[in-house]
């Protein structure tokens, strides 16, 4: 067979469902050897929109997402979804093509180091240059994907390659176990936390597993301890228990972080460097147990006085099975935070105006989302209010970066999820900024009878910058800009385009889009001019307060 017709097998052997992608002349041996096989084409409007909803099935799924390319221009476009895949431990395999290695017909004509340029923000890169390389080749950049720590692969297949004849059959996975925590590391933590007055839970993205997730359950189940979240761990334990104590949003001085600096033991479970420092270390006596697959990266504010590296599930069944609950455990003060962060949650969320007030936007989607509903937001100051406002009850229901932190990935993060989980209800949570950086794949969304809304948040302006340039007193200069009519925007594309008109509006109007069959955006005004004041100045204030 030909060199793409084994490289297609060997994604068929690794369980690959879909290919995101815009191919171009160098990859269409590989489009050939895709036509007759189990693995389907989406094809995308814009190469960095097929990396995102890649990474994004990573996520969803702990397999590997795989996104193809052409050379050059194709290839460059992938490098911010190499980034947002690496930085978020999501695995993704890239494809890209590349003219002849052997013979030279074009010169450099759209030829970069694309190998290289790649090093730095994934975690394998291999040029193929031999036909009888394809099945380890894949194979290792599957492996290096998936395991932990997840990021980015890339593998480029030149066309003399793809189309060389090869007597190969793919190479099948190996049976592996993650290494666990060693015993006097569990023992350890046990005693620590038997010993402990106030011990906390903060659960991070690298908790964000399915069962690392039964496992704190499990435990918070039995033991009653409080637990908070980074952004990227919503949603690991659900949100609605009364052990939830709040979301760190914020980078200090919320209601959670009164919480934690009252903490004696800190169990830091999937702590990942890449969010912002829940919590420092600096003026605190606090201790803290870092329980994650690799050990603490230290720094002058965190530097945990316990580490339980292993597998974290596997860890925090030996911790629950070990540990019982203490007498003179005191969560009251925990309890307190959480009720006071509840009021002023509640805080807006009736307000009437138009522009919509976040607080009442917040509420509203999640009345209409089910448990099991998808979000997937995209960056801008919204994502505070999501992260701080909204209970997330299942893991991965809402699909927030706050990684890479890129804008542009919410609505093909969105349409990745649709893919995966078809019987869910899936929204797209954009700012009218990000919208308009992949606009284009409504019409993806829209060929591929696709059922899913995008909520487009607009200001008008880049209202993050806005919100953090008013904070440091600078006057209002450089951020606002103009957007076209999104319903017309939105009809121009086969979709069903909507307009909030009213506060009262909104919810059932986002009922409505959820029940009726097709892509559904819809324009709704945002009102930011109290960001600064609440979540600055105002929970400052009231959490110094408690």
């Amino acid at each position: 067979m030909k060199a793409s017709d084994l490289f297609v097998k060997c994604l068929e052997e690794e369980g690959v469902e879909f290919i995101y992608g815009v191919p171009g002349e160098e990859n269409l041996d590989m489009l050939e050897s895709m036509r007759t096989s189990n693995v389907k084409l989406i094809l995308t409007r814009h190469e960095q929109a097929a990396g995102f909803m890649a990474t994004t099935y990573g996520r969803l799924t702990g397999k590997a997402g795989v996104c193809m390319a052409t050379l050059g221009p194709g290839a460059t476009n992938f490098v911010t979804a190499a980034a947002y895949a690496t930085l978020g431990a999501m695995p993704m395999v890239m494809v890209t093509g590349q003219k002849p290695v052997k013979t030279s017909k074009q010169g450099a004509f759209q030829i970069l180091d694309v190998v290289d340029m790649m090093r730095p923000i994934t975690k394998f890169t291999h040029q193929l240059v031999s036909g009888d390389n394809v099945p380890n080749k894949v194979r290792e950049a599957f492996r290096l994907a998936e395991e932990e720590r997840p990021g980015a692969t890339h593998l480029e297949f030149p066309e003399d390659i793809c189309e060389e004849d090869v007597d190969l059959q793919p190479l099948k996975a190996s049976v592996v176990r993650r290494p666990i925590a060693e015993d006097k590391s569990i023992a350890a933590a046990v005693d620590m936390l038997t010993k402990a007055k106030r011990p906390l839970l903060l659960i991070g993205a690298g908790a964000n597993r399915k069962i690392t997730s039964k496992m704190l359950t499990q435990m918070v189940d039995k033991l009653g301890i409080p637990f908070c979240t980074t952004q990227m761990g919503k949603g690991v334990v659900d949100e609605t228990r009364p052990e939830f104590i709040g979301n760190c949003a914020l980078s200090a001085n919320d209601y959670v972080h009164r919480a934690i600096n009252a903490a004696d033991v800190i169990v830091n479970v999937g702590h990942d460097v890449i969010e912002k420092p829940p919590f420092f270390m600096t003026d605190h006596p606090v201790k803290v147990i870092h329980m994650s697959f690799n050990t603490a990266v230290v720094d002058p504010v965190y530097f945990p006085q316990l580490e339980v590296i292993g597998d974290i599930g596997n860890a925090v069944w030996r911790i629950n099975g070990a540990l019982e609950k203490q007498d003179h455990w005191d969560f009251s003060f925990f309890e307190h935070v959480r009720d006071k962060l509840a009021e002023q949650i509640a805080e807006g969320t009736d307000d009437d105006r138009c522009p919509i007030y976040p607080q009442r936007l917040v509420k509203d989607v999640r009345d209409v989302m089910h448990e099991d509903g998808i979000i997937a937001l995209d960056n801008g100051v919204y994502k505070i209010w999501f992260a701080r406002n909204y209970p997330a009850q299942m893991p991965n229901t809402v699909l927030l970066d706050n990684a890479l932190a890129t804008m542009g990935a919410g609505l093909p993060s969105a349409m990745a999820a649709r893919l995966v989980y078809p019987e869910r209800r899936v929204m797209a949570i954009c700012g009218d900024g990000g919208f308009m950086m992949n606009s284009q794949e409504l019409e993806t969304a829209v060929r591929l009878k696709m059922n899913i809304v995008v909520l487009i948040l607009r200001d008008d302006a880049y209202g993050m910058i806005k919100w953090k340039q008013l904070n440091y007193g600078f006057p209002n200069f450089g951020l606002d800009y103009g957007n076209p009519d999104f319903v017309k925007y939105a009809e121009s594309y086969g979709a069903h385009g909507h307009r909030v008109e009213s506060a009262a509006g909104l919810a059932p109007l986002l009922e409505e889009c959820h029940s009726t069959p097709g892509v559904h955006v819809i324009d709704c005004p945002v009102d930011y001019s109290d960001n600064d004041r609440i979540l600055n100045s105002e929970i400052q204030q009231r959490a110094a307060a408690l």
